[in-house]
């Protein structure tokens, strides 16, 4: 009988993905994005591909608390704004140099992600995004009125400088360097998050908080230690941004941004380690290449995210890894 039973289940467990292929297959898409990420400038304009790589990295960020917390957040642009916005003015008016200037943006995005979400993790559900929506708004008012943030024209011709004061950032193709260093670390960090015991606990609050409380964990703490985590790493995008384009504006810390960081992350994948870069790579190319078309790019935005959540509701990257049957 033990026999019989080795015999049928050897094959099944044979036929299971291991996790060391797994992480193969990452390791090797890992690898291959950073080679693209070197060979894109000979084909692509710079600055369209640090645009992508600053939102896929906002994407990432936001899909940790979203697919990995389940916590859906309607606010996360009062981190990138602001950040940016910190950035551009340590930057502009302190002289500050661009790693720290960069740094001060992240900083602050976490102080903010710290106390904006000891405020809204007391609720759940619903009523958790709708208090993020409305932190963000005071946020958003506040940059409006704030007489450091320039009001309704920003802050503008931010200067790139030199970075750790010796290598000039004002040719593109040095800044793209940067930027592709700050987009690898951000996430390879969220790759480790992910697959440490911490994401895994996140995993498990996500699908079962009630189990894991019981099981001794103290939700409350990991869904803030996530949420300010998410809020850093979307500061760390918004104050690259803000040297990149050398211009902090209103539009950074809007709700359609946090809209539009929603969309990239359904559209790539929720809950897949690369599906918010391909939803970024798919929103920015849609608003670059089609701005000719003006206000109907939302339309056709709206159209694109119709489409998949009738077609595929696991977004681009979820469809190909149920196809291949790989985690992504």
């Amino acid at each position: 009988m033990a026999d019989t039973a080795a015999i049928d289940v050897a094959p099944i467990a044979a036929a299971l993905p291991t996790r060391r292929d797994d992480k193969a297959l990452h390791r090797m898409i890992f690898v291959g994005i950073a080679l693209l990420l070197i060979a894109a400038p000979l084909v692509l304009y710079p600055v369209y591909l640090m645009k992508v790589l600053c939102f896929a990295l906002f994407a990432l960020a936001f899909n940790l608390l979203l697919g990995y917390g389940g916590l859906l957040s309607f606010g996360h642009a009062a981190y990138f704004g602001m950040a940016s916005y910190l950035c551009a003015y340590t930057a502009k008016h302190l002289g500050f140099t661009p790693e720290l200037a960069i740094l001060s943006g992240t900083a602050t995005a976490a102080v903010l992600g710290l106390i904006f979400g000891s405020l809204a993790i007391r609720r759940q559900g619903i009523y958790f995004s709708m208090i993020t929506l409305a932190l963000a708004q005071m946020a958003f008012f506040f940059s409006l009125q704030a007489k450091f943030t320039g009001g309704e024209d920003g802050i503008q011709a931010v200067p790139r400088g030199n970075l750790f004061g010796v290598f000039s950032l004002a040719d593109d193709r040095a800044m793209y360097a940067v930027v592709c260093v700050v987009f690898m670390a951000g996430m390879l960090l969220i790759y480790r998050i992910i697959h440490s015991p911490f994401g895994q606990v996140l995993k498990a609050i996500r699908d079962n908080e009630p189990r894991a409380i019981s099981l001794g964990y103290r939700a409350n703490q990991y869904k803030l230690a996530v949420f300010v985590l998410s809020a850093t790493l979307a500061g760390l995008a918004g104050s690259t941004k803000a040297i990149v384009f050398q211009l902090a504006s209103l539009t950074d810390v809007h709700w359609s941004m946090s809209g539009e960081v929603v969309l990239m992350t359904l559209v790539g994948g929720m809950g897949t380690v690369f599906g918010p870069i391909v939803g970024a790579l798919v929103i920015v190319t849609m608003e670059t290449y089609l701005a000719q078309f003006g206000a109907w790019v939302t339309i056709i935005q709206g159209c694109v995210f119709v489409l998949c959540v009738l077609l595929f509701r696991e977004g681009i990257i979820g469809l190909v890894a149920k196809l291949i049957r790989k985690p992504l």
